[in-house]
């Protein structure tokens, strides 16, 4: 069985060491880069948008560059205890009950894409607040540039071997060293491909050639449906986690369960954009 297996996944696993580099004692591992460069990637991004006046409502971003360098601060702190407190919440709540400590493990386990979402939404709403900045910008700013961080977190996970996807027989499937003898999807590269490189060049093609930051919400509604509709979709090709397994008659994920109401959301969301610069028009 282990050499059909083999003969079957045409790709060998690159196994990458998941420490990037040590400072002495201290091992800097690639996960924690791509947080790094999804956030700084991302900062930079964002901070062009702003200099650029042209693609704003009236010729005038709502926001500045400067406000932005304050905010970096405010959406690294969002994702990094959304990420972590969503992932128990949602996927190892009865673990972390039996041993708290294990709630401080975040290489046992690790972030949740909605949990990350909903700490970058509290911290863009108390943002914009303190800084009289027009909530619906601010939300749109930030999902312009998050594919950034969704392409290198996935890479990260397929560097770790995590996050797997189902067996398979297709060409390029891998056999990842932790899931077991048989080929899978390589799901994270999907992920990467879909949420980040797919979902980013949308919202650019939104932003500079329809000019969507003239809509407030438009980029943020366009963000969530595509991106759950991207979720779900690889949901149908990734192992779903070993503590919960399959939902609800054998099919439904706890990963497809959290972005089917997104859709909703985001739908909203457009059609509200859309209807506002309607009545602004008339």
């Amino acid at each position: 069985m282990l050499l059909i297996a083999n003969a079957l996944a045409l790709i060998n696993f690159p196994n990458i060491d998941p420490v990037a580099i040590r400072l002495g004692p201290i091992p800097i591992h690639w996960y924690g880069l791509a947080y790094v460069a999804g956030i700084m990637g991302g900062w930079y991004y964002a901070r062009q948008l702003a200099k650029n006046n042209r693609l704003w409502a009236g010729d005038k971003a709502p926001l500045t560059a400067e406000q932005l360098d304050d905010f970096i601060l405010w959406v690294a702190l969002g994702i990094v205890l959304g990420g972590r407190i969503g992932y128990i919440l949602f996927y190892d709540l009865p673990s972390v009950l039996a041993n708290p400590l294990r709630a401080l493990e975040i290489w046992n386990g690790g972030m949740s894409f909605h949990g990350g979402l909903t700490g970058t939404l509290i911290a863009m709403l108390l943002f914009a607040r303190n800084n009289a900045i027009p909530a619906w910008s601010l939300f749109d700013t930030v999902s312009a540039v998050v594919p950034i961080g969704l392409f290198f977190g996935r890479i990260a996970n397929f560097i770790n071997g995590e996050l797997w996807g189902r067996l398979a027989n297709v060409p390029w499937a891998i056999i990842f060293p932790t899931g077991g003898p048989f080929p899978r999807h390589p799901s994270q590269l999907y992920e990467a491909g879909l949420e980040g490189i797919a979902l980013f060049t949308l919202l650019a093609i939104a932003i500079f050639v329809f000019g969507a930051l003239k809509k407030p919400g438009l980029v943020a509604g366009l963000f969530v449906t595509f991106y759950a509709i991207s979720r779900i979709t690889v949901e149908f090709f990734r192992e779903p986690d070993a503590q919960l397994g399959y939902l609800y008659g054998g099919w439904l994920t706890m990963g497809m369960l959290l972005s089917l109401p997104m859709v909703l959301v985001g739908i909203w969301a457009i059609v509200r954009a859309l209807r506002a610069v309607r009545t602004s028009e008339a």
